[in-house]
Order: C-alpha cells, then sequence, then structure tokens
C-alpha cells in the first residue's frame, strides 16, 4: 500500500471561528473543556487596540442543547450583576449555529493550572486575594456561590493578584438550582455536600479554595488531588511539616468535610489568615490560639442550637406550669 507524504511534516492548520461580522478576530485558542464542550479564545477587536476572551459553549457537544443553554444563561444573567476589579468585567453575548459566546475583559495572566512551584508566602497572598473577591460575592443582596473554585478557574498576575473566571456553574444563595446542575463540580475540589446533592453555603466555596491551596503547597497536578487524601476522605497534612502549624490549623478550618465545622464565610477565613505566619517556628501558644479560633467559629452553630434548645425548655416547663395551675384553679373553682 503506498502512503501519501505531500502533508508529512506540516503543521495542520487550525481553523479558528470567524466572528468579523461582530467585530472579533480570533488570535488563538486558550484552552478548552472537552469534556463541558467549552473553548476560550483570545480575540482582538476589530479597529479598536483592545483584546477580549471569548467563551464558546458548543452545541456539538452530546447533551448541550439543553445543559449548554442552562449554563450559559445563568453565566450572563450572574456577570452582567458583577462589579469587581477582579472578576472579568462581562461585555458581550451572541449566538451562532454552532453555539453560544460570551464575551468578556482579557486579564494576561495565567491560571494556576499551569504547574509552577509557589512558595508558601505567595500562595497566603493568593489566598488573601482570593478572599477578598468570596467575601464580594457573599456581601451581595443576592449571595453568589461560584461552586467551582479550582486551579484552572483562578489566573493570577506577576503581582499575585488574582482573577476569579467561569461562572457556568454559580448558583445564587436562596434560588432553587436547577436540576442539571445539583452536582456539577469538580472532583478533589467539590466539596462533600455537593456530592451528597445537599444544601451548599458560602462555606462550600470555602473548602474548594482550601483544596486548591493544599494543591498549590503540594506542587502536583490537579488530576492528583484525590492522592493527598487519607483513607476517610480528609486531607492528609503529614506532608507538609515546614509549614507553620497555625497556617495548616487555618487550612484544616477550611477543609473540614462537615460544612458546619469550616468557617462560616470567607469574611471570618480571610480575618483569621491575615495574622497567621506561614513559615518559621510558632510557639505553644500561638498554636493554641489558631486552635481556639477556628473552634470559636465552628461552635457557633453549636451554642446557637443550645440557647434554643434551653429557650423551648423554659417555655415547655413554664406553659406545663401555667397548665397545672389553671387545673388547680379549676378543681378549686369546682368545689
Amino acid at each position: 500500500m503506498e502512503l501519501d507524504v505531500r502533508n508529512q511534516g506540516k503543521i495542520p492548520l487550525i481553523q479558528h471561528p470567524d466572528f468579523s461580522a461582530l467585530g472579533y478576530e480570533v488570535i488563538r485558542e486558550l484552552g478548552r473543556n472537552q469534556q463541558g464542550g467549552r473553548i476560550t479564545y483570545l480575540a482582538g477587536v476589530r479597529n479598536f487596540k483592545q483584546q477580549v476572551v471569548i467563551k464558546e459553549f458548543s452545541l456539538s457537544h452530546a447533551g448541550a442543547d439543553w445543559l449548554g443553554i442552562t449554563a450559559y444563561e445563568r453565566e450572563v444573567q450572574i456577570l452582567q450583576t458583577l462589579n469587581h476589579p477582579r472578576i472579568p468585567r462581562y461585555i458581550d453575548s451572541f449566538t451562532t449555529s454552532k453555539g453560544f459566546y460570551i464575551v468578556q475583559e482579557y486579564k494576561n495572566a495565567p491560571s494556576l493550572g499551569s504547574v509552577k512551584r509557589w512558595h508558601p508566602e505567595a500562595i497566603k497572598q493568593i489566598a488573601v486575594s482570593l478572599l477578598e473577591i468570596l467575601v464580594y460575592l457573599q456581601h451581595r443582596v443576592d449571595p453568589i456561590i461560584h461552586r467551582d473554585i479550582k486551579p484552572e478557574n483562578i489566573l493570577v498576575d506577576e503581582q499575585l493578584n488574582t482573577y476569579l473566571v467561569d461562572f457556568d456553574l454559580a448558583h445564587v444563595q436562596g434560588k432553587k438550582m436547577a436540576l442539571s446542575s445539583l452536582v456539577s463540580g469538580t472532583p478533589g475540589f467539590m466539596p462533600p455536600e455537593e456530592h451528597l446533592g445537599q444544601t451548599l453555603t458560602p462555606a462550600s466555596d470555602l473548602y474548594s479554595l482550601g483544596s486548591t491551596l493544599i494543591y498549590l503547597l503540594a506542587k502536583t497536578h490537579a488530576v492528583n488531588i484525590s492522592k493527598l487524601f487519607d483513607g476517610n476522605y480528609r486531607f492528609d497534612f503529614q506532608q507538609f511539616p515546614a509549614v507553620n502549624p497555625c497556617f495548616v490549623c487555618w487550612l484544616r478550618g477550611m477543609v473540614e468535610p462537615k460544612w458546619q465545622y469550616r468557617y462560616p464565610n470567607a469574611a471570618a477565613a480571610l480575618a483569621a489568615l491575615r495574622p497567621i505566619q506561614v513559615t518559621g517556628a510558632t510557639s505553644m501558644l500561638e498554636n493554641a490560639i489558631a486552635s481556639l479560633r477556628l473552634r470559636r467559629h465552628t461552635s457557633i452553630l453549636g451554642l446557637v442550637m443550645i440557647g434554643l434548645l434551653a429557650v423551648a425548655g423554659i417555655t415547655l416547663v413554664i406553659s406545663q406550669q401555667d397548665s397545672a395551675a389553671q387545673q388547680v384553679q379549676k378543681v378549686t373553682g369546682d368545689r
């Protein structure tokens, strides 16, 4: 059989979508989620010296006719309401015969998914920057849970400023969640309550952020995140001996399997993190203070429940006493 050698050694031509009629010209592909049918392009705005990101929801992906529309509409609705310097700004959206597209501000920053060794102090700065974004999302009138915080969805520039992207799984707290998006996060970074289909809280995003920080400390690939768990589906912190125990304690408070034992929200986690040194020796007193801070946050719910039960008990006793008094009065009156 004779081989055709005419094209051997040549780089195949990549056909990018043509958005010239809409005023955009694709420069290159930035990344793709093959399983989810998502492709992200870097594009230029014609007649302007401006670059944008165009995110494609492909209709050629199996099941995308319904799930793709849901994710696209959800992300557009949420992005239109956001105004934060470290969440790429929404610019435009449009549809073609091939899919749905969202146009956003371009940030010249690589994702944390690219393999790089980070110093623990830099990891703390990244954590602070991300928590500031989550504080903004959680303090809105309608709080937003991102639901897919992971290295690939976090961009970081040379000054260690982070940018949070990909809100197609995001959920407005308090609103009914679509059936198609009940369990849609990324294994290893997804909180246990997401796996179980339970109600999500601001602490759910904290678990994903904590997992991301542990991934950075472990200097591994995101696909290997499950190898950092012990037999009880808890992160094994024995592999970070050089990290300050106070920081390890803080991380434990981020990734507790039960959300009730995590920090309740981003503001509480940020306040606890700021004074912590990530490296260096610590005194027993500092370790005790770190443990007490975590216990204080996780015990609030328990104290509230105890208080409610106490009030309920007092009310029941008073009610029973009133009932007994009424019975005595009735008997006395009958005599």
